[in-house]
């Protein structure tokens, strides 16, 4: 509380200007300050100072003394607490009894717990937060690196997609050459019936020559044979002997 009371002594007077401070009552709010009637200021925040400032006899702040010492001195803070308990006390504004003992044994073995685990106390939380902010430096880093794959991927997407025409363009050459191997199976299908029938109608031709030359032939030898008659045959048969023994001689002459 003395810490509180000592900061708002010493704030600035811009910012008591521009900010209301409540009052030291924690029931009543100060009469300048309205609300929530007037509108936010957008002015950053100022962050909170990671270590607390330094103290005096445990709770009391520095800032308290630096501030009377310009108006009362090195000695001023020292008199001021011992005048203001000095008055109270023979005024019995303030009287002493159990309580005063059993407050100032607890006050006593809180600023000893303070001195003697505190900077344990404080070395651990600092652990802790430091492991922490890292557990959080991690995950945002893999949230990072998630991010950027999935701006890598994107762009590979993207050069795959502007490649699409190289794609295209093979595929329709593809299906050109298809079509024309089949144009020319089909041609090569069709020559070979065509030469088929043709090869058909040359046997074919062939075939009926054939029968009607050996049909003339049969034709004229039957002819040949109906116009000789038996008294011709004998002549010929007769004629063929005398030559078949001319030649017989003739061989044995030579020998």
């Amino acid at each position: 509380m003395l810490s509180r009371l000592a900061l708002r002594a010493l704030a600035p007077a811009a910012l008591k200007s521009s900010v209301a401070l409540p009052s030291l009552s924690s029931g009543i709010i100060h009469v300048s300050r309205s609300l929530h009637t007037n509108q936010q200021h957008l002015a950053p925040v100022p962050s909170l100072p990671e270590k607390g400032g330094k103290v005096r006899h445990g709770i009391i702040p520095e800032e308290f003394f630096q501030f009377l010492y310009p108006k009362t001195g090195v000695t001023g803070p020292y008199m001021l607490a011992t005048g203001l308990t000095l008055y109270l006390l023979s005024k019995e504004i303030y009287v002493i009894n159990h309580e005063t003992i059993i407050g100032i044994t607890v006050l006593s073995v809180l600023i000893y717990g303070i001195k003697k685990y505190g900077p344990l106390v404080a070395a651990f939380l600092d652990k802790k937060m430091d492991e922490e902010l890292a557990s959080y430096e991690d995950f945002k880093t893999a949230c990072i690196n998630r991010c950027l794959e999935g701006i890598e991927e994107e762009k590979k997407e993207q050069w795959r997609l502007d490649g699409r025409h190289y794609l295209f363009d093979a595929k329709r050459n593809n299906i050109a050459m298809i079509l024309e191997a089949n144009y020319r199976e089909r041609l090569l299908t069709a020559s070979r019936e065509v030469k088929k029938r043709l090869d058909y109608q040359v046997a074919l031709q062939n075939l009926k020559r054939g029968m009607e030359r050996d049909h003339m032939i049969n034709w004229v030898e039957q002819s040949v044979w109906k116009s000789v008659t038996a008294q011709q045959e004998k002549e010929n048969i007769a004629k063929c002997l005398l030559d078949l023994k001319a030649l017989s001689s003739s061989a044995q002459a030579s020998l």
